[in-house]
C-alpha cells in the first residue's frame, strides 16, 4: 500500500465515527487488506461460461427511446442475484436517485404489478415520473428528517437501492436512517461506492465485522449477510426464521492430533 493512503484512510475513518482503541487496532489487518490486493499478481478467470438470459438487462436492452437508465452493467447479474426472490410478490421499492426516470419502469416491470416502486430526489422536477405503481419523494437524502417523514409515508420496504447522490456522508446517513426499518429477508444495495480510500466500503467492512457478534448482538441478528461487489456493497437481512448461529458437535471419538 502507498504510505500516502494510510493517511487519508484515517481521516476517513475518524471522519465517521470517533476514533476508538478497537479502531485502531482494526485497521492493522485493514491497512495489510489494502496492501495485499495493491499486490496482486496478474489472475486469469479462464473462458467465460455462456451469458445466461437476465430480465432486468433485457429491459434495459430494449430502452431505446423513452425515459433513460444510467446503470453499471455488471450491476444487472447482482440485482438478479438478491432481488429474484421478490419477482411477483406485494414488495416495496425505494430507489434513491431519479435521473432520467427510466429505472423506476425497469423495477416496476421487472418485479410485477404487485410491487410498488418510490422514487427519491432532491429535484422538485422528478414529480412528474409518478405513475402507476410508481410515487415519487422529494426531499435531501443526507438530511436524517427527511428520512423520518419518509418514513412515516412509507412504513414497509423492502428493497432499497442508493442511486443518488453517490456522496460518501450522504450513502451512511442513508443507509442508518433506512437498515433499521428494513423488513425481514430485505435487500439494501448502495452503488456507486467510488473513490481510493472508497470510505463508504470502508463503513461497511466495519459492519461486516460485527457480523459474528460481539457487542453488536442487535445488528448480527437483524443482518443476514453483507457482499462486497465491484462498486456496489449488498446488505441481505435475516429472515425469521433464519436457524440460530451455533456450533454443533457429531460423532463419538474426539482424539487430538499428535505429531511426532
Amino acid at each position: 500500500m502507498k504510505l500516502g493512503a494510510i493517511p487519508r484512510t484515517l481521516r476517513a475513518l475518524v471522519q465517521y465515527r470517533r476514533w476508538t482503541p478497537q479502531a485502531a487496532r482494526a485497521f492493522v489487518p485493514f491497512a495489510r487488506g489494502l496492501s495485499f490486493a495493491d499486490g496482486f499478481p496478474p489472475w486469469s478467470a479462464g473462458t467465460p461460461p455462456p451469458m445466461r438470459s437476465n430480465p432486468l438487462r433485457d429491459y434495459f436492452e430494449r430502452n431505446s427511446c423513452g425515459p433513460g437508465i444510467w446503470k453499471w452493467t455488471h450491476y444487472f447479474d447482482i440485482y438478479h442475484r438478491h432481488l429474484q426472490k421478490f419477482v411477483g410478490r406485494e414488495v416495496t421499492l425505494i430507489e434513491i436517485g431519479i435521473y432520467s426516470g427510466g429505472s423506476l419502469g425497469m423495477w416496476r416491470d421487472y418485479l410485477g404489478p404487485r410491487s410498488k416502486i418510490i422514487g427519491v430526489d432532491i429535484e422538485p422536477v422528478c414529480l412528474a415520473y409518478r405513475a402507476d405503481g410508481v410515487d415519487v419523494l422529494i426531499g435531501d437524502q443526507g438530511n436524517p428528517d427527511f428520512w423520518v417523514k419518509a418514513r412515516e409515508q412509507v412504513p414497509h420496504v423492502d428493497i432499497v437501492i442508493d442511486d443518488g447522490s453517490h456522496l460518501p456522508e450522504h450513502q451512511i446517513v442513508t443507509l442508518e436512517e433506512l437498515l433499521p426499518h428494513m423488513a425481514p429477508c430485505g435487500v439494501y444495495i448502495c452503488e456507486d461506492t467510488h473513490g481510493s480510500p472508497n470510505y463508504f466500503a470502508s463503513y461497511a467492512a466495519g459492519l461486516a465485522s460485527r457480523l459474528s457478534g460481539g457487542p453488536a448482538r442487535n445488528f448480527s441478528a437483524a443482518v443476514e449477510s453483507i457482499h462486497a461487489y465491484p462498486l456496489m456493497t449488498v446488505i441481505e437481512m435475516a429472515s425469521p426464521t433464519r436457524a440460530p448461529i451455533k456450533s454443533e458437535k457429531r460423532g463419538s471419538q474426539w482424539a487430538p492430533l499428535r505429531v511426532g
